[in-house]
């Protein structure tokens, strides 16, 4: 009888049926997409912090760099140039320094680290840019002297600027230079359960171990191999340096890079770097996730000259468009999806007294027969509920469309970083296709890579799902209950009257 009398009248009033559920489908779609990008957007925060500091890690040391310390100079000598039988002349050379935005400090730092109490594991890095000029210079003329004598001009200097480009001067043809440049890391070979190497897996090869101290051995992220055309057992020029290539990584997130294009041990970086004794950043795990601001405040007094970020500093120091959509995720977002549902609701709820107020001889017939209250609360009550169901279903439906849509289209958020400085010369080559992770504060990417992307994915769990048919049910119980308290005020005699 009741599902008889349910179906009958929910036919009966398509319109309103209708309207009740496209209501309450647009409103639990725009809560399932807001709610899955909000979750995609903090996997990919989580991402970019992962690719920086590695897994485990609470806090990163450095030290800030002096303003212009990062600059590359090359100085080139005789031995530096080639010339071609068109009598033009090759300049080339490499330099391996400091990546920008990072500044070296004595090693010493490390054993003050590993002394603070509350520290369970502690590791050091040297963080380092490996820029290659190379460029030719053309001639095409002569000049004579003043003795009668005829002499080339030439240059002996590259043109100013970084990047790659072409240049012409009187007498002289054109000429084309360009820099390319990736970054290097020195790490200690005692540990990889805190810092950079923490967040990787190897793909080929292995790790570097504590057997290639000294040793001129590189471990490649996998990115990087592959714009650069290397595999095991290949060598790659670092500075003056060859380096055998023993591994190559890969992070342990599908969408991000690891902290940097190549990886040597730390004694050897500090030698080929010429920074005997030097590191840039300081990896620290806390005994406890709870004592992480106590341990914090603890290594500032131990290295008051150093910066100390943790999780949540670094966190903050997010920029790009990934800042831009977490800051329209949880504010804009958030709030419209509340207020849609809300509309939703209050739709629901006015239709239903609506509807009730029309069927006003209806129910005072129902009542006049031995309806009871309850029966006619319940009778509106399923009737709203239906209708609640009905726009989940749809709205379910579209919700999942549309986070399947944006998966589809993949849109990449960019990353920077509001405490690294940004530019530092442009790279070319492989050094350019790389796409490293961006320079946080105390992070082991350069300036120079101080923008990366990371793909948007929105995670589509039952747990939305769940969402959806919770957010349903609720809009429909609420409109029941309005509309069933509306009914039961009727009184049979006084409902038959009035429309006598």
């Amino acid at each position: 009888m009741f599902l008889t009398y349910l179906r009958r009248e929910l036919s009966n009033r398509k319109k309103q049926t209708v309207i009740i559920a496209v209501g309450m489908a647009l409103a639990i779609a725009l809560v399932i997409l807001v709610n899955g990008v909000s979750t995609g957007v903090k996997d990919a925060e989580a991402t970019a912090l992962e690719s920086v500091n590695g897994v485990g890690t609470d806090i990163t040391i450095s030290q800030t760099a002096k303003p212009g310390s990062g600059n590359q100079r090359f100085d080139f000598g005789s031995g530096n140039n080639g010339n071609g039988s068109d009598g033009s002349t090759s300049l080339s050379q490499s330099r391996l320094s400091t990546a920008m935005g990072s500044a070296s400090y004595s090693a010493s730092a490390l054993t003050k680290v590993k002394a603070v109490d509350g520290v369970k594991a502690a590791t050091a890095t040297l963080s380092l840019q490996n820029s290659t000029f190379s460029g030719q210079i053309a001639q095409q003329g002569s000049s004579s002297g003043s003795d009668g004598s005829s002499g080339s001009q030439s240059q002996t200097t590259p043109p100013s600027g970084s990047g790659s480009g072409s240049s012409s001067s009187s007498g002289m043809g054109p000429s084309s230079f360009g820099i390319d440049q990736f970054t290097v890391t020195g790490i200690s070979l005692d540990t990889r359960s805190v810092g950079p190497m923490s967040s990787t897996t190897p793909t080929s090869g292995r790790y570097l171990s504590s057997t290639d101290s000294g040793k001129d051995n590189v471990v490649l992220d996998s990115s990087y191999a592959k714009s650069a055309s290397k595999k095991v057992g290949d060598t790659v020029k670092i500075g003056d340096t060859s380096f055998k290539v023993v591994g190559i990584v890969k992070s342990t997130s599908s969408s991000s890079t690891t902290a940097s294009n190549s990886y040597i041990p730390l004694d050897t970086a500090q030698k080929v770097a010429d920074l005997d004794g030097k590191i840039t950043n300081v990896y620290v795990t806390a005994v406890s996730a709870g004592d992480v601001s106590t341990l914090k405040t603890a290594l500032e007094k131990v290295l008051p000259s150093a910066t100390v970020n943790t999780q949540a500093d670094l966190a903050a120091s997010i920029s790009g468009s990934l800042s831009t959509v977490s800051a329209l995720v949880t504010n804009l977002g958030t709030w419209l999806s509340l207020l849609v549902l809300a509309a939703a609701f209050l739709i629901a709820v006015l239709f239903t007294i609506s509807g009730v107020s029309r069927r006003t001889r209806e129910f005072g017939t129902l009542k006049a027969i031995g309806w009871s209250n309850g029966h006619v609360v319940r009778q509106v009550t399923g009737e709203s509920l239906v209708n609640g169901l009905i726009g989940g279903a749809v709205g379910a439906l579209v919700g999942i469309a549309s986070i399947l849509i944006v998966n589809w289209i993949s849109p990449t958020l960019s990353v920077g970083s509001g405490g690294a400085p940004s530019g530092g010369g442009a790279r070319s080559g492989a050094g350019a296709a790389a796409g490293a992770p961006s320079g946080f504060p105390g992070g082991g990417a350069s300036a120079a890579q101080s923008g990366s992307e990371i793909a948007l994915h929105v995670p589509l769990t039952a747990g939305i799902i769940l969402i959806a048919v919770g957010l349903s049910v609720l809009g429909g119980l609420i409109a029941g209950a309005f509309g069933g308290w509306w009914a039961s005020r009727l009184r049979p005699a006084e409902a038959l009257r009035s429309v006598a």
